[in-house]
């Protein structure tokens, strides 16, 4: 099993990123700041305006290591990697099944009781530590949140095509989001959360919420690609040029875990402030350079944390979730579970 912490992020606007023997050298300035063997990567993640030499770009081609650019404020812009790896038996199943509308259903369908149990896990841990805090309406509309996604949980259990389950879905993400703001204890203007916004986002907690998510697909991603599996090619997100859609999927059951909670923890433990963001003239809100290595030490830290896999009955670490589960979603493909389990979180 592949380690999923051995990524680097290249935050440092500037950055040069050349190859020296069998090590990544960071160059700021033409002064020396990092250096760190290949060997211990899996994957590069450059933020901005990062500059990697074509000779290191081709040996982490061949290392097997891949290179992701993103924007400043997280937004994929492209990839570089090297031959594409995987059982060709495997991704053909997994193009039939995508085809096939009653077949995909069924895999939908767990991923998406994995997403509102977690996100119904998020609204009991938000009662649970903050229960004495809130007033009685605050604590009633959490408590008819958690009532209705239990609801629809019951319903997609007994729903199997897909347009009528991303519709379940999105009554779901309604109502999850509309009580959002509650779990926020923070009473600064700047994190008042009236419901979920992207490309751009307009608020600090939305800003916060898509960079996390950013991450978490690139590591879905990474992980659907070791145990072979095309992550282009997805059940519940359609296909689109440029989308990866199977790593949009996987994701879903994991953003409120490594996503929502974590960024309520941040917010509440004002880890994050309002000096951490920047208004735009379009009105988009971003995180700062300094704000960003915060995230993601943050992020890093959470990965680290280990929780029980219900279905595997072992504790692993968080950051090894993601591939657990593609390994899962893999065996479903191949014949050797009847279903796709959902990872539960506890």
């Amino acid at each position: 099993m592949r380690r999923q912490l051995n990524t680097l992020y290249v935050t440092t606007e500037g950055a040069w990123l050349h190859k020296d023997g069998a090590n990544i050298v960071m160059q700021v300035d033409n002064q020396e700041r990092a250096r760190l063997p290949v060997h211990m990567l899996e994957s590069l993640v450059c933020f901005g305006r990062v500059l990697v030499s074509p000779p290191l770009m081709g040996f982490c081609a061949e290392q097997g290591i891949t290179i992701s650019f993103l924007s400043p404020n997280g937004r994929f812009l492209a990839r570089v990697e090297g031959p594409v790896s995987g059982n060709v038996l495997l991704r053909r199943e997994q193009y039939r099944r995508s085809d096939d509308g009653e077949r995909c259903g069924l895999i939908v369908r767990g991923l998406l009781v994995g997403k509102i149990y977690n996100q119904r896990a998020v609204l009991n841990r938000g009662l649970r530590d903050h229960g004495e805090k809130l007033d009685g309406s605050e604590t009633e509309a959490l408590s008819a949140a958690q009532q209705r996604l239990g609801r629809i949980a019951r319903d997609l259990l007994r729903e199997s095509r897909v347009d009528n389950l991303r519709g379940l879905e999105g009554e779901a993400a309604q109502t999850y989001f509309g009580v959002f703001n509650t779990l926020v204890r923070n009473n600064s203007p700047s994190f008042q959360f009236t419901h979920r916004n992207r490309r751009p986002p307009r608020d600090a907690v939305n800003a916060l919420l898509s960079f996390l998510y950013t991450l978490l697909i690139h590591d879905c991603r990474s992980s659907l690609e070791t145990v072979g599996l095309d992550p282009a090619v997805g059940f519940l997100h359609r296909d689109r040029p440029g989308r990866p859609s199977l790593a949009l999927d996987l994701a879903e059951e994991f953003r409120p875990l490594l996503g929502d909670r974590l960024a309520l923890s941040m917010i509440n433990r004002r880890q994050v402030s309002e000096r951490d963001f920047t208004q735009m003239d379009n009105g988009a809100v971003l995180l700062s350079d300094a704000s960003r290595k915060t995230v993601l030490t943050a992020y890093q830290e959470r990965k680290r944390e280990e929780v029980k896999h219900v279905f595997l009955e072992e504790k692993a670490p968080i950051g090894l979730l993601p591939v657990l589960q593609a390994q899962l979603m893999a065996r479903h493909l191949r014949g050797d579970l009847d279903a796709y389990p959902p990872f539960l979180w506890k």
